[in-house]
């Protein structure tokens, strides 16, 4: 029998913990000489290539010195920090990956206190030690106030630490960068010589719990979770513990292992295996998998409430079709109720016969999926993303999210102004090198649609990160709503430089010349707090005589970017955002212009 270890490697968003996982792979001699290996491997799916982020749970395995090391590459992000908790299931170590730079953040405050809690034991990497600003000692110090503030105890405290460069693939036990050599070495021997093997009974009856749901056409769902006790065969006959305490049996058809990067099918496996079965299509998260007759269950894992949702329904604008392959109610309902196959903190419900209303984590998690979407074909029209008020001892409560902002000095005054108004408290400030970081508890309401005047308000030097807290008594002003009016466009047809030009003293517009618009349809934005019905697609009358200037060029200001999280951010409860394969539109619900007038004059 071999010897293991199960580690999670766990970081802020952007510390580098799939980098530090290819050139583990890399250092173990896992991959052949000569075979090419892309950058960040584990990042599989194209947005997490696009955006640098791994936005699910990733597993592989290396073999290093005679042990199978099994590592879990985890999201760092909050939103999916549901699969972090549960990831503590499955491991007896983590490596805490920190920037030499930047220290401490939300996130590894997040992952940290996850990993505390389930008892688990850490060794500090200490990455990125080649930049110029690296401050490794003042870090350590920042890493170890951390551990103490979050109770860890003195086994826990006592954490051994690597300096890396995973970038460089260096990697040495002190902190001097001239101490670091092309090797990962170093962490592989600590992970060997600190981390405990798993702690399982091999000889006992079979218990086997997912932490993770997977999903492929061929085999339906799939449990990945660790063996916690026994052996398990394929084709042997088990049976379920279900959340409910009932009991299935089913078949085994399949089990996965991992190696490298590639999942491979094996025979068998036994206590302290990572594995993924195949043969319950409904198995879920936390369900015990035992021999027949010897059902004992292990504890349920905690799954993550949704804090946010919002609609997804059928395109209804005028362009229905012309983008877009997918466009049903039937067809948007089978693919969203495939997404929850193996995302288990997404919940959906009907709303009506045309939408539903999707429920997740946060917006990240939810635009993400509309953006897997869009790129599979489907067109659909989503709502403002809204926090789930949920009733706790007859109060009405709502989610409330830890914030911390670094900014320069010279914006402070305003980013405290801002989140004032979003019912934000500050819990603390510090002040260093001309950056100032602030600590806020915020409702989650408040920061929908801040960043985006975040961005604006520190001309992009500020950074923003933020976490779920817990629920409580609902703030009572109105935050989170759009202050400036919108400009809508009250004709069908393209929008011309002479009509874009004429309303150009009326605000910013989030359209070019040529771009083919709709009556409803958001075209820019107002300088005033009312929404104004403008003409985009007029024309300049042609007579025939000349007047002097008529022929100069409208020079434009360049049209406003948006991207698809900048039009959820952005818009108001009476609006929507139109996602197809190739654009985002922001329309009015209500695309009549004198209907619109009418429904807002009742609301006044």
């Amino acid at each position: 029998m071999k010897e293991k270890r199960n580690i999670a490697i766990i970081a802020h968003v952007d510390h580098g913990k799939t980098t530090l996982v290819d050139q583990l792979l890399k250092s173990s001699g896992t991959f052949r000489e000569n075979q090419t290996i892309d950058e960040r491997v584990m990042d599989s799916n194209d947005i997490e290539k696009e955006r640098g982020i791994t936005i699910l749970a990733k597993t592989t395995a290396i073999d290093y010195k005679g042990t199978r090391i099994n590592i879990l590459d985890t999201p760092g992000h909050a939103d999916f920090g549901g699969e972090v908790e549960r990831i503590m299931n499955m491991v007896d170590g983590v490596l805490l990956v920190v920037d030499a730079y930047e220290g401490t953040m939300p996130q590894t405050r997040f992952v940290l206190k996850k990993a505390l809690e389930a008892n688990v034991t850490p060794i500090v990497v200490v990455n990125k030690i080649d930049k110029p600003t690296a401050r490794p000692a003042q870090v350590i110090d920042e890493v170890l106030d951390l551990f103490i503030e979050l109770g860890a105890n003195e086994d826990q405290l006592d954490f051994p630490v690597v300096y890396a460069s995973a970038l460089n693939g260096t990697s040495s036990l002190e902190q001097e960068i001239e101490t670091q050599k092309p090797t990962m070495k170093p962490i592989l021997d600590m992970i060997l010589k600190t981390i405990p093997a798993p702690h399982v009974e091999i000889e006992g009856s079979l218990q086997f719990q997912p932490a993770l749901l997977d999903y492929n056409d061929f085999v339906g769902r799939i449990g990945i979770g660790v063996v916690k006790r026994g052996k398990i065969k394929v084709n042997e006959m088990v049976s379920c513990v279900r959340v409910d305490g009932s009991i299935k049996q089913f078949r085994i058809q399949k089990i996965f292992g991992y190696i490298g990067l590639k999942r491979i099918e094996i025979e068998e496996a036994e206590a302290g295996d990572i594995i993924a079965i195949a043969g319950l299509p409904d198995i879920s998260v936390g369900e015990t998998v035992c021999e027949i007759g010897k059902e004992e269950a292990l504890p349920l894992l905690r799954i993550d409430e949704p804090t946010l949702q919002m609609t997804f329904g059928v395109n209804t604008s005028p362009f229905v079709g012309r983008e877009g392959k997918i466009l049903t109610a039937r067809k948007i309902q089978e693919r969203l109720e495939k997404e929850t196959e193996k995302d288990v903190s997404l919940k959906i419900r009907p709303n009506d016969s045309e939408s539903f209303i999707v429920s997740g984590r946060g917006e990240l998690h939810l635009s993400i999926l509309i953006e897997n979407m869009r790129r599979e074909g489907f067109e659909l029209q989503v709502s403002k993303p809204e926090v789930i008020i949920k009733e706790i001892n007859g109060i009405k409560c709502e989610p409330y999210e830890d914030v911390q902002i670094d900014v320069p000095e010279e914006y402070v005054g305003s980013v405290i102004e801002a989140l004032g108004t979003r019912e934000g408290t500050m819990e603390n400030m510090t002040n260093q090198d001309n950056q100032v970081r602030l600590i806020y508890t915020i409702p989650s309401r408040g920061l929908i649609g801040f960043t985006t005047e975040f961005m604006t308000m520190t001309k992009g030097y500020g950074i923003i990160n933020h976490t779920y807290k817990e629920y409580r008594k609902m703030a009572t002003t109105n935050v989170g709503e759009r202050k400036l009016g919108v400009l809508v466009s009250m004709e069908n047809g393209q929008a011309t430089a002479y009509a874009l030009g004429q309303l150009e003293d009326r605000g910013t517009m989030f359209i070019e010349p040529g771009t083919e618009v709709y009556e409803g349809m958001i075209v820019g934005e107002h300088t005033h707090n009312n929404d104004l019905a403008v003409n985009v697609v007029k024309g300049k009358k042609l007579t025939n005589t000349r007047a002097a200037g008529s022929d100069h060029t409208v020079v434009l200001k360049r049209p406003r970017k948006m991207s698809l999280e900048y039009c959820l951010d952005y818009i108001n409860t009476d609006e929507l955002v139109e996602v197809t394969p190739k654009n985002f539109r922001m329309r009015k619900k209500i695309l009549n212009t004198n209907e619109r007038k009418k429904y807002d004059s009742k609301k006044i």
